[in-house]
């Protein structure tokens, strides 16, 4: 049976975190606030509860749902081989619209469809998703509303798509709070360097190269890495030239001295 919560109320908030969390726990799914618009959970460490909600929404495998975590410490925990610039955009705009795709840690027993091994990893900035993160771990998260359907602001309006798939929807007003259309998350690959953004959104490309000013925008390609020099071998030495001076002092060798007649030395022994 499906229970809607209206969560401005503070009694009505307390009741529908602890159903949620409940549900959660029995591998079912359930519709919250975040930071940009409604989204549909489901526990992210159970194929069942991740099959219901792509089910929910009729999306195949191939669109795995992203993860939302509640603290930036629950990073390493899930994902590996994480860069300095990936680490650096995560503590500045975590909790926020900021989605980034690491290499899922190899341990991790979870199933969120054809993943090629990745994790969407994301720390919304929504006090009710926070509480109901900090008590549930994890959670595999999409936007809660039926595939090819405009994304829902309010739990009414994803109720109205999703219906009886969803054992509780947690209403907390209207997502985003300023009323503004709600806008999706920037999806940033951080799985190899330089980093790319593959969806654009709340985080604009200049606020991401304020800090990582490398960071590929959606469809760049980045610069082909030049070619090492080869090394060109000296050239052959050439003979020193003779100085001047080493010139002139040099010409033929001096003649032997010539004998003069009745000076020819003796050939045999001399007179006794």
């Amino acid at each position: 049976m499906t229970t809607s919560y209206d969560c401005t109320s503070e009694e009505a908030r307390a009741d529908g975190i602890e159903h949620a969390q409940r549900a959660i726990s029995e591998k079912k799914c359930i519709v919250m606030p975040t930071d940009t618009v409604y989204g549909i959970a489901a526990d992210a460490f159970s194929p069942q509860a991740v099959t219901m909600l792509l089910v929910s929404k009729g999306r195949s495998r191939q669109m795995p749902p992203p993860v939302l975590i509640p603290r930036l410490g629950a990073l390493d925990g899930l994902a590996t081989e994480v860069s300095d610039e990936a680490r650096k955009l995560a503590e500045t705009f975590w909790p926020g619209g900021l989605t980034l795709i690491f290499h899922a840690q190899p341990s991790l027993d979870w199933d969120l469809g054809e993943t090629r091994g990745t994790v969407a990893l994301r720390m919304p900035d929504d006090e009710i998703a926070l509480e109901l993160l900090n008590r549930t771990g994890p959670l595999a998260v999409s936007s809660a509303n039926r595939t090819g359907q405009t994304a829902a602001r309010t739990a009414a309006e994803a109720q109205e798509q999703l219906a009886e798939s969803v054992e509780v929807y947690l209403e907390g007003g209207l997502r985003p709070v300023d009323g503004e259309e709600g806008v999706p998350s920037t999806i940033v690959d951080a799985t190899a360097l330089p980093l790319r953004v593959v969806r654009e959104g709340a985080v604009s490309l200049e606020q991401l190269r304020q800090l990582v000013p490398g960071v590929l925008a959606l469809g760049e390609v980045a610069p082909e890495p030049m070619p090492e020099a080869e090394e060109v071998p000296p050239p052959p030495e050439e003979p020193e030239e003779a100085a001047p001076e080493d010139v002139a002092s040099e010409g033929p060798e001096p003649e032997a001295e010539k004998t003069q007649p009745g000076n020819a030395p003796s050939s045999g022994p001399a007179a006794g």
